[in-house]
């Protein structure tokens, strides 16, 4: 039963965890987002700089709440990529220097691989193979796993990230940073089938389209013209601007774009098993909406802890000891 410290910095959330045989010995986090709001989105320098203040301490409080000692670590591991450059070497640089001080194993870590393995802080999977959808703020693809370390992406988004186009349509509705909790607060009393809103197709140079992957860019543009429509019509005297429809009718098409191609793609792939994981997947109505589709065609699905949804270490502690 390998124990690891493990180290999470590649956007705006520090964090840091112990974990041990897939089960989570101490966890923190350390968000930025009250900071960053003001600008709308993520400033690089500022987070880097956070990183920096943040790490320290986030490291000792989880040593010191799991109960292991430095000696007791089989290896240290750190997000290593993709994410913002100086904020990934906040991580890494120190994960390494930890490593090398201890004289323990660095192993580096694919943000995306420990969003995959953040399921496995959950219920235990049905025997794989297996298809993810990670739908996070920078991704949003559909990966085949066959096991640790042995992964096919089958579709991807063209442009927009799901979580990228719910910040751009927050930042619209004038709703705030992060745009995925404040869409889902303001959609909750609206009514999702007000506004039919496109759910964007991929075309192929040789015709037609594919059938699985994603491009939210128009839908974003969509949006832009609804909200420019209405707000003209709210300055000429006509009904308040339906804050909630609109973002109930945007939540409702994501989540249907989602779930039907990546239910399709299962089917078609022959998997009996879907998995949801990434920071979008905190989303209620998506939840909802492919546990309702899964257990109509038959699927096994499982969905990240909610508390490993969003960035955090613990994910990549265990992405780490499948290594």
């Amino acid at each position: 039963m390998p124990t690891l410290l493990a180290l999470e910095t590649s956007c705006d959330e520090s964090a840091a965890a112990v974990v041990r045989d897939q089960r989570v010995l101490a966890s923190v986090v350390a968000t930025q987002m009250e900071e960053h709001a003001r600008f709308g989105g993520v400033v690089p320098e500022i987070a880097s700089r956070r990183h920096v203040e943040a790490l320290p301490a986030l490291i000792e409080q989880v040593m010191a709440q799991s109960g292991v000692s430095y000696g007791e670590l089989d290896a240290i591991a750190a997000t290593a990529a993709p994410g913002l450059v100086g904020a990934l070497l906040v991580g890494s640089l120190t994960g390494r220097s930890l490593a090398r001080l201890h004289n323990k194993p660095f192993v580096a870590v694919h943000h995306l691989e420990g969003h995959l393995c953040s399921v496995h802080l959950g219920d235990p999977l049905p025997p794989g193979p297996y298809l993810v959808l990670l739908v996070s703020g920078g991704h949003t693809e559909m990966i085949r796993v066959d096991g640790p370390g042995r992964y096919q992406r089958l579709a991807r988004s063209r442009d927009d990230a799901a979580g990228e186009a719910f910040d751009k349509v927050a930042r619209l509705l004038e709703l705030g940073y992060p745009g995925g909790p404040a869409i889902q607060a303001a959609a909750a009393a609206g009514d999702p089938s007000r506004f039919a809103l496109p759910k964007g197709r991929v075309s192929r140079p040789e015709g037609g389209f594919h059938p699985y992957d994603f491009s939210f860019s128009g839908l974003k543009t969509a949006v832009l013209r609804l909200v420019t429509q209405l707000r003209e019509q709210e300055q000429a005297g006509g009904e308040p601007f339906p804050l909630a429809d609109v973002a109930a009718s945007f939540e409702q098409v994501v989540a249907d774009v989602l779930v039907e191609r990546t239910t399709r793609c299962a089917l078609d792939q022959g998997l009996t098993t879907l998995v949801m994981v990434g920071g979008v997947a905190a989303n209620r109505r998506l939840r909802e909406r492919l546990q309702q589709r899964c257990s109509q065609l038959g699927l096994e699905w499982r969905v990240a802890p909610l508390a490993y949804c969003t960035d955090n270490a613990a994910m990549i502690g265990v992405a780490a000891e499948q290594r």
